[in-house]
């Protein structure tokens, strides 16, 4: 791992590897799953079969916590060959459970103007 590239978004993270293997074996370890259980265990996935694949290019996976609020997730793996016989591997996490839209859109104190009660 040569590089590595951080951007947080509102509700993931997106990452950027630039990797000295062939695209051929990061493609097999994240799509294969006896090889993707090594860094990715199949009790984090909400579904142990990917969501979409374009064979040597893009899986994604379905994850989901393993403590409340157990939220549900996307997690994006894109594989691309760089200058140098390596792999550029682009990794996207989106939370996409439906409660956290509608935990994003009220705050805590709900931000209304204080009201005083009378006596």
């Amino acid at each position: 791992m040569n590089e590595e590239e951080t951007k947080e978004q509102d509700s993931g993270v997106e990452l950027e590897f630039d990797l000295g293997d062939p695209p051929q074996k990061v493609w097999r370890a994240i799509s294969i799953p006896e090889l993707r259980e090594r860094w990715l265990p199949s009790e984090a996935l909400a579904d142990p079969d990917a969501v979409t694949v374009t064979p040597g290019q893009e899986v994604r996976y379905k994850l989901r916590d393993d403590s409340p609020p157990f939220l549900e997730s996307t997690v994006t793996f894109t594989i691309t060959p760089n200058a140098t016989g390596g792999t550029c591997l682009r990794i996207v996490h989106e939370l996409t459970d439906a409660r956290f839209d509608r935990m994003a859109g009220a705050a805590a104190n709900s931000n209304s103007p204080p009201l005083m009660l009378a006596a």
